[in-house]
Formats: structure tokens, sequence, C-alpha cells
């Protein structure tokens, strides 16, 4: 989740919103130090804390400052999961309420033009109404999310999402394209037919409508995923040629049976590429243990997959 676009976009809509962070985590907790989510006076949030007695609590404080008007605020609590809340996980976490009103819109929206434009970093001071916070480019982006000393606090505010190039916009593209949405993923979706994507899109998948879908590939960055599926299989084995060729993509999917993996396999080959390239073909995509061919179990093994594969 973009944080600062989320919280731009709630303070537009209703004036006024609360940002929760995990600040700090000991021991097990459900999610890591960083984990936030953005909470509407109607109860509406983004994000998550990690579910649960904690982020009821969270969602709770959340809206009781909301509805106070207590905006700014911003108030750091300690929470032992166990003895205080009755969740199993045994560690503490410390979390942060800010309560955020129209009058710093503008300091929000800068905050989210920057967060756009790549990872980076703030400094601030906690103060008895406020976190004061400015961008900060000599805040390394790689450190902790979020670290705290005293009323000193150091973030880090970095989308990592891995890139996925998907190639097809059929029934089981467009379920991969949802499956994708919600999750770490960007996702470029290709395809060369006019008029074949919807009209409105997730905010991580940017449509591309290409009358050579296989030119394509040379725009996709090094590392990311490729996943083919296009409605014509000539069409399948050009990108999927042009894609091991490369060399340079971590993951390189093909939609199919094991016998046109076979096929493929034989027409790489008279094509002259070497065996270690074809090898690097995943063909059947998805999981083997889900045996459904809906478009939307197909989609769901894919993207379990893409998880498994990028350790996300």
């Amino acid at each position: 989740m973009r944080v600062w676009s989320a919280v731009a976009e709630m303070l537009a809509a209703h004036g006024t919103c609360a940002l929760v962070t995990v600040a700090a985590v000991r021991g097990s907790a459900p999610r890591e130090a960083g984990a936030r989510m953005v909470v509407g006076p109607d109860g509406g949030f983004r994000g998550t804390v990690g579910g649960g007695e904690l982020e009821w609590r969270a969602i709770g404080a959340a809206r009781d400052a909301l509805a106070r008007g207590d905006a700014p605020a911003a108030t750091l609590s300690r929470f032992a999961l166990g003895p205080d809340l009755g969740q199993c996980c045994g560690g503490s976490v410390r979390v942060l309420n800010e309560v955020f009103g129209r009058d710093r819109l503008d300091e929000v929206r800068a905050l989210a033009a920057r967060e756009a434009s790549g990872p980076f970093g703030t400094r601030g001071q906690l103060g008895a109404r406020v976190l004061a916070r400015a961008i900060d480019d000599t805040v390394a982006p790689d450190g902790p999310a979020v670290e705290i000393e005293g009323d000193l606090v150091v973030e880090r505010f970095r989308d990592l999402r891995h890139p996925v190039w998907l190639f097809g916009a059929g029934h089981v593209g467009r379920a991969l394209m949802l499956a994708l949405a919600p999750l770490p993923f960007d996702l470029t979706w290709i395809d060369e037919r006019e008029g074949i994507f919807p009209a409105a899109l997730p905010a991580s998948v940017r449509a591309v409508r290409s009358a050579d879908p296989a030119s394509e590939i040379a725009r996709a960055p090094s590392g990311a995923s490729i996943v083919v599926m296009t409605h014509h299989h000539p069409l399948d084995l050009a990108i999927v040629h042009a894609a091991l060729s490369a060399g340079r993509f971590g993951y390189v999917g093909l939609i199919g049976s094991k016998a046109k993996r076979a096929r493929f396999a034989s027409r790489l080959r008279k094509a002259g590429m070497d065996e270690k390239r074809i090898a690097a073909l995943v063909c059947p995509v998805g999981m083997p243990s889900i045996r459904s061919k809906l478009p939307a179990a197909i989609a769901t093994g894919i993207a379990a997959q893409l998880l498994e594969r990028v350790g996300r």
C-alpha cells in the first residue's frame, strides 16, 4: 500500500483520518514494524496491522480520536499481546496513532508525490500533539521501516512490489489480474486486441495494447516475472522465446499442459536455444495440487506460485 496516497485520498473524501503504524515489535507479533493502516471516521480502512484483537483495538482507538475531533494528535501505545489482548503471539508491539485534519492535506499530498517516485525516508520528532516529520534524503532506504529513540522517529516508506508482466487478457488473464491486484506485485498487462481490457483497473495494474506483444519483453525490467497466456499459440511461442533468450527474468511461465511444454521445448530447440534456458520454462504454471480448471482457481494457483518464487 502506498501509505501517503491512501491518507491523501481519505483526507480529501472525509476531511479527517487516522494513520495507525506498528512502530516497534519485540518477540512474535502478527505484523512487522512499519505495517500501517489508514482509518476513516466511518470505520472504513485500508491496510492492516495484523488483524485480531490488536487491529480491532487500533481501529477503535482511531475512531474514538476522530469522533472527538483530535486533529492533530499523535499517541504512542504499548501492547503486550498475551496479557493485554489475549493473543497467542507472545510478543509486544508499540503502536503509533496519528490523526490528520484537512489542514494537513498539502503536506500529505507532498509526501504522496514523493512516495510515488520511489522509496524515501523521513526524520521527525514526536510531540504532544503531532509527529512533525520531514523528508530526509540522508536516511538510507534499506534500513528498518521505523526507528524510535526517545521522541525522535526515523521512517522509511517503500512500496516493495515485484514486477509481473502478464501477456494475455482472456478469462484466465483477467482472473489472474484480479488475484494479483491486492498482493505485492506491480502488474503490466499486455494484449494486442482492441477493447479487451476492463474500463477500470486497480492502481497496481497498467494495461498495454501492443501490436507486437513479443517486442514488449525488451521493456520489462530485469528480474521481473513473465506469465504468458495469450489466445494464440504462435504468439505464446514468440513471447516465451524472447523472454528465455533475454536470460534476465526470474520466472518465465506458460499456461498449458505438459504436452504443450514438450512441443514448445522442441520448437525452441530447433530455433537454436540451449537446454539450460529451455529448462527454465515453467509449464504448466500454478500449483499442481489445485486441479480445478476454473479461471479463478487457475489464477489462485499462479498467484501462489509467484508469491512462493519471489518470497513475498
